[in-house]
């Protein structure tokens, strides 16, 4: 371990920089290289305060000079307990000792459930990066972060979307449902050297060296109490699920279960591109064509249609509904789903399945 211009440098540091210098996972070989931080970049790292967040923001701090990056950090109390001002003292602390500017974000009322206290903060946390001119904003997910979610998404019935929800990189530009990986949610919008990055540069990372690296780096954490909760699932998964595989199974299984993520987020997203060209192959304003569409591999039909529905339904399309969109496919003339979100229908039209809005139907 090193001091660089006053910084604590760490193999960790070393570690983190290596892979910011390689161009992000995904990127095609025929793409101009992408970075998850690119040089100069305007950076907020969302801070809770807990041993992920604070490792990340001392790591990015320690390697400000050598990316000229820009740093602010934000951190949203959801005002769950009065134990929560605390949070947000120690992390105004941190930004202080960091030499980077604070933002402060207190829910007017508080939340309702897990679901509802990630929309709020996400929320808050684009309004920050867009209102001040940032173009990225980090979280301090982790390989650990990760493997719970692989999990648990398993667990509640997700497919290959679900199951590599938690990628490096995906556009920040708008809402989406956390069951949809970052591949898919790619598609969803343009992007663009400006479209708001939400970016988890710590994905190689396990819990156990976030703890460390705030021991080396002697940053202080605060433990919220209720990461201790088992009623909440995401805590029964850490505290009773993961450790069980790692006890009973194979002590490496969560860093086996985050590799896997990785591997099939490659998977997914070519099926995404792959599904891409398909659905603009076979759609025009008359819908989609069912020849162009039939005959393809079920997997992009699937994927196909749910681009195409995405892009025109209020709200997301569900699996239920994907599938019976692809019925008609192969459906006889005049065939119908009943109505989506919205109010709108999918008839088959000659070689065509249109979707119809409820003036139309």
């Amino acid at each position: 371990m090193a001091s660089i211009k006053g910084t604590t440098w760490t193999d960790f540091h070393a570690r983190l920089h290596q892979r910011l210098k390689t161009p992000r996972p995904g990127s095609r070989p025929s793409e101009k290289p992408g970075y998850l931080l690119p040089q100069g970049q305007s950076v907020l790292i969302a801070v809770s305060g807990g041993q992920d967040s604070v490792a990340m923001a001392g790591l990015l701090a320690g390697l400000r000079s050598k990316w000229d990056w820009q740093l602010a950090i934000a951190h949203c109390n959801h005002r769950w307990a009065p134990v929560e001002d605390e949070a947000a003292t120690h992390v105004e602390q941190l930004a202080e000792s960091l030499g980077v500017p604070f933002f402060l974000r207190v829910a007017e009322k508080p939340p309702q459930g897990e679901a509802g206290a990630r929309t709020w903060r996400y929320g808050q946390l684009k309004e920050i990066a867009q209102q001040s001119g940032f173009g990225a904003v980090v979280t301090g997910h982790t390989a650990s972060d990760r493997a719970e979610t692989l999990l648990h998404n398993l667990a509640r019935g997700s497919g290959l979307d679900g199951l590599t929800s938690l990628g490096w990189q995906r556009p920040f530009a708008f809402e989406s449902r956390p069951s949809e990986s970052r591949a898919t949610r790619s598609t969803q919008a343009a992007t663009s050297a400006k479209t708001l990055q939400l970016v988890r540069p710590l994905l190689d990372f396990t819990r156990t060296e976030t703890a460390q690296i705030c021991g080396l780096l002697k940053l202080e954490i605060w433990e919220d109490p209720v990461n201790q909760d088992l009623s909440y699932a995401r805590n029964r998964m850490r505290h009773r699920v993961l450790p069980e595989l790692v006890t009973q199974i194979n002590p490496r299984a969560a860093e086996h279960l985050a590799q896997t993520a990785e591997l099939l987020e490659a998977d997914v997203q070519y099926l995404e591109r792959q599904a891409q060209t398909l659905r603009q192959r076979a759609e025009t304003s008359s819908g989609l064509n069912r020849r162009m569409l039939k005959d393809a591999p079920l997997a992009l039909q699937r994927r196909a249609v749910r681009q195409f529905l995405r892009a025109r339904l209020p709200q997301q399309p569900n699996g239920n509904q994907v599938e019976k969109f692809v019925g008609l496919l192969q459906a006889p003339q005049g065939s119908q789903t009943d109505p989506f979100p919205g109010g709108s229908v999918a008839r088959v039209m000659g070689d065509w399945v249109r979707l119809e809005s409820p003036a139309e139907s």
